[in-house]
């Protein structure tokens, strides 16, 4: 079995909700930013660290999806008739994805600074991670306005509480997965076992990061994209 993450699975299977009307005819990651959709956004980020798999889930407007990676060289895991959340989605992408620790990745966020793939790439060790969190602190948050999710010692192991906002992005260590009995469930299952045993590590973003979670977050993050253009 490897133990360096050479698959990637994007989470595009949400409905979106907080993006109002945008999204009644579209899904979320088919929205646009700053001339490129969020997804692209996400995928050129991964397509940059040359993985061997990049797979995408899909559940609401799933054909546009499908439609929008036919000619790129990226599976698509459709969830039907119901949403698996993203510890059900990831479960259900694992033959797509082979054995082995994945980069996960949301697809409703844009960075500005160096590739989050290639420092948590830089960052593993897993002799002793069971899965390592790219995290950022609320200053260099755009558009995030809840409190942090996890708290980070020197070690860079992590605690829940109010610190560090986790971006999306991660390499996870999937076998914990098929002890878990729900059909539909939250990654947050698999972190708290991690938790109890010290296997959960974070690492801090450099950069900024922007949460495109809401139609304000769209202009917060072309205008974030703007900036780093000059």
């Amino acid at each position: 079995m490897r133990h360096t993450p050479e698959a990637i699975m994007l989470f595009a299977a949400g409905f979106g909700t907080r993006m109002g009307t945008l999204t009644k005819d579209r899904p979320k990651p088919l929205l646009s930013v700053g001339g490129k959709t969020l997804l692209d956004h996400t995928l050129d980020l991964a397509q940059a660290v040359s993985p061997q798999k990049i797979v995408v889930n899909a559940h609401y407007h799933h054909i546009q999806i499908e439609a929008h990676l036919a000619h790129k060289d990226v599976a698509v895991s459709v969830e039907s008739p119901d949403i698996l959340e993203t510890g059900g989605g990831l479960r259900h992408a694992l033959p797509l994805l082979g054995e082995g620790p994945v980069f996960t990745s949301n697809t409703d966020a844009v960075w500005r600074g160096p590739n989050p793939f290639e420092l948590l790439k830089s960052a593993w060790k897993p002799e002793s991670m069971d899965a390592l969190l790219l995290c950022v602190p609320k200053k260099h948050a755009v558009g995030h306005v809840r409190s942090g999710d996890f708290l980070l010692d020197a070690d860079g192991k992590l605690t829940r509480g109010p610190g560090q906002i986790y971006t999306g992005v991660q390499i996870l260590k999937t076998h914990g997965l098929s002890e878990i009995s729900e059909t539909a469930f939250s990654l947050n299952l698999l972190w708290d076992r991690m938790l109890e045993n010290d296997r959960l590590f974070g690492l801090t973003y450099p950069g900024s990061w922007c949460d495109v979670g809401s139609p304000e977050g769209i202009a917060l993050a072309e205008t974030m994209l703007e900036a780093h253009d000059v």
